[in-house]
């Protein structure tokens, strides 16, 4: 079970819908919401504890720093692996997908936007969180 669930866009809006998904799985208590990704990664790193599952929920496209800018500090920086990265994104280019695939011990899936609620209910089932009746 996820601890903690980062939002990770620069749209506050984006953010804003996605924190109700959440809300309508009980999970809204779990999330910290970020318009910058620098702010995220500090969050991040200034955690008590690293060890704990966190699911961050990160756009590609962002101005401040880009999503796969944001996954190679979590790389160099060697973040634990139990930060997993869900990208949710406008990109319909598949050398994004394959760019994320190179994060793979952080990347565990790819989703074009908008993020709905049935995208977070198929990942969380995969993703041992929540089961489906549950829901």
């Amino acid at each position: 079970m996820y601890k903690q669930i980062y939002l990770v866009d620069d749209e506050e809006l984006v953010n804003t819908l996605n924190t109700i998904h959440f809300r309508k799985l009980g999970l809204e208590d779990k999330i910290k919401s970020f318009t910058n990704p620098e702010l995220a990664l500090d969050d991040l790193r200034f955690r008590e504890d690293q060890f704990q599952r966190t699911l961050i929920i990160l756009d590609i496209n962002m101005p401040e720093m880009t999503g796969f800018e944001f996954l190679e500090f979590m790389e160099l920086e060697e973040f634990p692996t139990n930060n997993e990265v869900l990208i949710v994104t406008s990109s319909q280019a598949e050398q994004d997908k394959d760019q994320a695939a190179t994060y793979a011990q952080y990347v565990k899936g790819f989703i074009s936007k908008p993020l709905r609620l049935q995208d977070i209910e198929d990942f969380l089932a995969v993703h041992n969180m929540v089961s489906r009746q549950a829901i």
